[in-house]
């Protein structure tokens, strides 16, 4: 008899988690281990599904699944995911589990779709945005090093309370500009709440589309009272109020007036303005755990 076809997958080396995710890979005895830079995840994945592979595991980070899955948008094969960064939100907010072993467990799993968002051609699995927030991460980026992920986001974040800057941008929503004079323009896939415990992740049975959110705070103080507000009674509390807008949409077109950093995915990148958000709706076929099948 044949031997079962083994599940290729593949690790990104500069992950914190390689190692271990690389011997629960090897222990499982179900998956071909392709361990890989960075740099050459996109192009393995590529070599992987040209080659015939029906599904592919990807070991890593938000960034890394990111990689991967800009590949598969061009081809119908499914993606396993072994969470392997910081803060995993795409596993997570889809009920992957972060222990490898249970990660792993594929049989009895369903594949469906997943939505993502696209700006400018560049693929994101949970947010993009710009103003404060690009401030914040290369602020991070630069601290983390020596302080470590989660002092350095500390650090980072009370800092740019005297830092506080405001960035001209136009918003085109159907057809309709709006200018605004903004801190901090949000963009997620899918419905997001900002209140605790669930601060940034799609609500549960939430809308399907990009939730944009807009504030519009004249200070910091006021910006951190707005934050605040929101941490404690969530989205819907704020968007009440005349200095935070919040809206689905399937598309919309951002113009930056002084500045082309935007965050994507935790990452910051330039992009030459506009920048032209879509939905695209089912892009992903994702493997997850069966009662999370249909958020």
């Amino acid at each position: 008899m044949d031997k079962p076809t083994r599940i290729p997958a593949v690790v990104n080396v500069a992950s914190g988690t390689a190692e271990a995710a690389t011997k629960a890979l090897e222990d499982s005895g179900a998956f071909e281990v392709h361990a890989v830079q960075p740099s050459d995840i996109g192009d393995t994945v590529r070599s992987l599904v040209e080659g015939g592979a029906a599904r592919v595991l990807v070991a890593g980070g938000d960034g890394t699944i990111g990689t991967a899955a800009a590949v598969l948008l061009e081809h119908p094969a499914e993606l396993a995911v072994l969470p392997g960064g910081t803060l995993n939100h795409f596993a997570r907010d889809l009920g992957i589990s972060v222990d490898a072993v249970e990660a792993l467990k594929l049989d009895g799993q369903v594949c469906r779709g997943v939505d993502v968002g696209m700006v400018n051609g560049r693929i994101f699995l949970n947010t993009s945005s710009v103003g404060a927030y690009v401030h914040f991460v290369r602020l991070r980026e630069r601290l983390e090093k020596r302080f470590g992920y989660r002092v350095a986001s500390f650090l980072a974040a009370f800092r740019l309370l005297f830092e506080f800057r405001r960035l001209g941008v136009e918003v085109e929503v159907d057809g309709v500009r709006r200018i605004y004079r903004t801190p901090l323009v949000f963009i997620g896939v899918g419905e997001r709440e900002l209140q605790l415990p669930t601060l940034g992740n799609r609500v549960k049975d939430g809308r399907r589309g990009l939730h944009l959110m807009i504030v519009r705070g004249n200070s910091a103080a006021r910006v951190l009272a707005i934050g605040l507000a929101a941490v404690a009674r969530g989205v819907e509390h704020v968007a009440q109020t005349p200095e935070f807008d919040s809206v689905i949409v399937d598309s919309c077109r951002i113009n930056l007036r002084s500045s082309r950093h935007v965050a994507v995915d935790g990452e910051v990148v330039e992009l030459n303005p506009p920048l032209d958000f879509s939905l695209r709706r089912d892009a992903l076929q994702v493997v997850r755990p069966e009662d999370r099948a249909e958020q």
